[in-house]
């Protein structure tokens, strides 16, 4: 199930968005909307791992016998 979500902009960056939606290819505004929203999603995923290679090669780590351990 879908849900709406209305934003407000201010006009001259409604503008840039509205040019770019079309010369970036994409159909619609909410289509580039959810496009940025996933590349948030992936971005965010992509610091927590790096994050979690930093403190395990700080030493902070910890060793999992089993996928159950993460419970």
């Amino acid at each position: 199930m879908r849900q709406i979500i209305n934003i407000s902009l201010p006009q001259q960056m409604a503008k840039e968005l509205r040019i770019n939606v079309k010369k970036e290819g994409f159909a619609t505004v909410s289509e580039f909307f959810r496009h940025l929203l996933r590349e948030w999603q992936i971005n965010k995923l992509l610091r927590e791992v790096k994050k979690g290679r930093q403190e395990i090669k700080a030493g902070k780590g910890i060793k999992l016998k089993s996928l159950k351990d993460l419970l």
